[in-house]
């Protein structure tokens, strides 16, 4: 008997199956063209600042740049209200101890007076990762990953380093 209950009960599951799958009225469709699918690193211009949790990239897509040493400038005059209130902040305090350079990918920076670190993480983080950017935004052809930035402070030269280590923590 148990046995008769059991084919009966699958006999109904395979009846009802297809009919329940089937039945909500969504009629299958084709192919529908949305644009192209999200990839890589957003374009256009990004200012990075340090927060209590590492690097945060912060977009400024209207924000026109004329040449590398512009990057200074905006890191000097750091985050906007809103993004200091949600604690963002720049490490850049002097602009005129920095003097940047790029050619094929790659970028100098002069600080012939900055005391920089290899411990110094966050600010060359932000130096490094907003050249690339701006790199990026002057050759659009250059994807900021591909940029090496090599920092020459007092002492020994610093990199050449990519964005992509500073911004994995």
């Amino acid at each position: 008997m148990n046995r008769l209950r059991r084919s009966i009960r699958a006999a109904g599951a395979a009846v009802l199956l297809p009919a329940a799958v089937a039945g909500c009225g969504v009629k299958p469709t084709g192919v529908i063209d949305a644009g192209e699918p999200a990839s890589g690193l957003t374009k256009g211009m990004r200012l990075y600042f340090a927060s209590d949790t590492g690097l945060r990239g912060v977009p400024r897509p209207d924000l026109k740049v004329k040449d590398l040493n512009d990057t200074f400038k905006l890191l000097l005059a750091g985050p906007d209200e809103a993004e200091r209130q949600s604690g963002l902040t720049s490490l850049v305090r002097s602009i005129k101890s920095y003097r940047a350079t790029g050619e094929a990918g790659r970028i100098v920076v002069e600080a012939p007076e900055a005391y920089l670190r290899p411990e110094d993480r966050l600010l060359l983080g932000q130096l490094v990762c907003s050249l690339a950017r701006t790199y990026s935004v002057l050759h659009p052809e250059v994807r900021p990953d591909d940029v090496r930035v090599t920092l020459r402070p007092q002492g020994e030269p610093l990199g050449p380093y990519h964005c992509s280590p500073f911004l994995a923590g």
